[in-house]
C-alpha cells in the first residue's frame, strides 16, 4: 500500500456560491440499457456484456478522454471505502456487485457507477451551491452515453429504473449544509417537518441511514415521477434559499449574544485538532464543526474551507488508512488521526 495515495475532489475546493454554508452540490441520474434485467435480476453474463459495453465506449474515448475506468473486482477494499468515504460512489457498489465499476473523471467531479442498483448511475458533484450546473453536467454526460448505449424508456413513465421511486426522470439532487445555528438553536427540528411536506429527504453525511454528525446535513429530492428535471431543481434551489437564509439568521443572532462563547470554542477545537494525540472520527467532526462556524463568523482566520473540507474526508477511517499507509483497527486509527490532521494543517500554513 502507497502511503499518501489519497487525491482530493474537485468539490472539497470550498468555492461556489455560498460556501459558507453549502459545502457541495450533487445530481445523480440512472440509468438502465434497453432489453437487460436489471443488476439485481440479471445474471453475471448480462452484467458482464454490460461492464463490456461501457469499457469499450471509453476504450473509443467519445468525451471519456480524461475518465479512468476502475473495475471493483480490481480495487482494494480501502481503496473502495475512500472513494465512498469522498461520495463518489456508494457502499452498495463498494461491497463488491459483481461485473461493477466506476468511471471517474480526473478532477473526481463525474463518476459513472455501472452495474450498481441501475446499469448506469451518472453522478455530479460539486462545490457550493451548483445544483445547476451539476444538472448540466450530468446532461452532457448522459447525451455522450446515450449516443452509444439504447436506454431502457417508456413514454408514459419515463426512464426505467430497478427502484420505481426512480421512474421518470431518474434525477436525485442533493445538497450537503452545514447548519450549526439552526442545530445549536434548537430551530432545525421545525425545518426537518416542513422540508417533508414538500417533497425532501433530510439525511446524515453519508445519505440513507446516516446519522447528523458534526451538523451536517444532505437534503435532497424524494420525487422523480411527474416532474421535469427543471422543475425538481427549481423546487429544491427554492428551498435552499430559504435554509440558507434561515441558518444565516441563526448565525447572526448567535454572534451578537455569544460572540466570546463561539470564538473561545473555535480556538478550542484549532487547538484540540492541533495538539490532541487520541481521536474519533466522530469528536474530530464535531472539532471541524465548531472551527468552521468560526471561521465563517470572522472570528478565526488561519484556516480556509478547501482546508476544512480535506479534513473532513482525511479522518474517515478508509482515507486515513492510505495515508497512513497500512491497515488499522479502531484504536490505532484513533491515534493516526491526530498525525494526519496536524500534517494536513502543518501543509496549509506552508502554502500562506
Amino acid at each position: 500500500m502507497k502511503q499518501g495515495a489519497l487525491n482530493f475532489s474537485r468539490w472539497m475546493a470550498g468555492t461556489g456560491p455560498d460556501n459558507d454554508i453549502v459545502i457541495s452540490s450533487r445530481v445523480r441520474l440512472a440509468r438502465n440499457i434497453e432489453g437487460q434485467p436489471f443488476p439485481c435480476l440479471a445474471a453475471d453474463e448480462t452484467t458482464a456484456d454490460v461492464l463490456k459495453q461501457v469499457g469499450d465506449m471509453v476504450s473509443g474515448r467519445n468525451g471519456f478522454i480524461d475518465f479512468s475506468f476502475q473495475p471493483m473486482e480490481e480495487m482494494s477494499a480501502l481503496g473502495k471505502q475512500a472513494l465512498v468515504e469522498k461520495h463518489l460512489i456508494s457502499p452498495l457498489l463498494a461491497r463488491g456487485v459483481k461485473n461493477g465499476a466506476v468511471l471517474l473523471s480526473r478532477d473526481e467531479a463525474v463518476s459513472i457507477m455501472i452495474n450498481e442498483e441501475d446499469h448506469l448511475r451518472i453522478q455530479i458533484i460539486l462545490p457550493g451551491l451548483q445544483t445547476e450546473e451539476a444538472l448540466e453536467e450530468a446532461n452532457r454526460c448522459d447525451d455522450q452515453m446515450e449516443n452509444i448505449l439504447r436506454y431502457a424508456f417508456d413514454e408514459r413513465y419515463g426512464y426505467l429504473t430497478a427502484c420505481p421511486t426512480n421512474l421518470g426522470t431518474g434525477l436525485r439532487a442533493s445538497v450537503m449544509l452545514h447548519l450549526p445555528a439552526l442545530i445549536m438553536t434548537g430551530q432545525i427540528n421545525r425545518f426537518l417537518g416542513v422540508l417533508s411536506q414538500v417533497g425532501l429527504a433530510v439525511r446524515g453525511l453519508y445519505g440513507e441511514g446516516s446519522e447528523i454528525v458534526g451538523n451536517l446535513v444532505q437534503i435532497s429530492n424524494q420525487v422523480t415521477l411527474g416532474q421535469n428535471e427543471n422543475e425538481i431543481i427549481g423546487n429544491l434551489n427554492s428551498v435552499m434559499r430559504q435554509v440558507i437564509e434561515q441558518e444565516q439568521e441563526a448565525r447572526q443572532a448567535l454572534l451578537d449574544k455569544k460572540r466570546a462563547e463561539l470564538a473561545d470554542r473555535a480556538w478550542r477545537s484549532l487547538g484540540l485538532l492541533k495538539y490532541a494525540q487520541v481521536m474519533s472520527s466522530q469528536e474530530a467532526i464535531q472539532l471541524i464543526s465548531d472551527l468552521r462556524l468560526g471561521f465563517d463568523l470572522g472570528l478565526i482566520k488561519t484556516v480556509d474551507h478547501k482546508l476544512l473540507n480535506e479534513l473532513l474526508v482525511l479522518i474517515q477511517p478508509g482515507c486515513l488508512q492510505l495515508l497512513a499507509g497500512k491497515e488499522l483497527g479502531t484504536a490505532e486509527r484513533n491515534l493516526e488521526r491526530p498525525v494526519q490532521i496536524k500534517k494536513a494543517l502543518h501543509r496549509f500554513q506552508m502554502k500562506e
